[in-house]
């Protein structure tokens, strides 16, 4: 009633694969690397650049060589890059923290902090003007029309 399976079955185990395995270790290190390199552009399209260096300085480490950096400006509005730059660290932070890598988690903390600092700043309502004097309030012997 039923044809036997002849055919090898797409459910094979992982393990009996012949292609290459990556650790754990090695993806969150590309993980990582990947959410830093795209930090790294942000940081460099707002011109921050001590900030830029120390992200470099930690993808190069993951890495094993120095990553492309951005050269040319956008002109892109500063609260969208800042609030882009906030998650990139955020999401950093996490696959840091995961990893235990301290020095990565440090980093993106203190980007987070200036990231948030800037849009504090940026949406902050420019300084008001000096208070202008309130209007003298109208002489008693001045009536309304009308009022007896």
């Amino acid at each position: 009633m039923y044809e036997p399976i002849r055919a090898k079955s797409v459910h094979t185990l992982a393990a009996d694969a012949d292609f290459p395995h990556r650790t754990r270790e090695e993806e969150l290190n590309i993980q990582l690397a990947g959410h830093l390199s795209a930090l790294l552009a942000v940081t460099d399209e707002l011109g921050l650049e001590e900030p830029g260096a120390s992200i470099a300085g930690q993808i190069s480490r993951l890495r094993g060589t120095p990553p492309v950096r951005h050269a040319a400006l956008a002109g892109a509005d500063p609260a969208a890059l800042h609030r882009r730059a906030l998650a990139l660290a955020g999401r950093a932070l996490v696959v840091a923290a995961s990893r235990a890598d301290t020095a990565a988690a440090i980093l993106t903390a203190e980007r987070m902090d200036a990231h948030t600092a800037a849009l504090a700043e940026l949406s902050a309502p420019a300084a008001a003007p000096a208070a202008t004097p309130a209007p003298a309030p109208a002489p008693e012997d001045q009536r309304l029309v009308g009022a007896h």
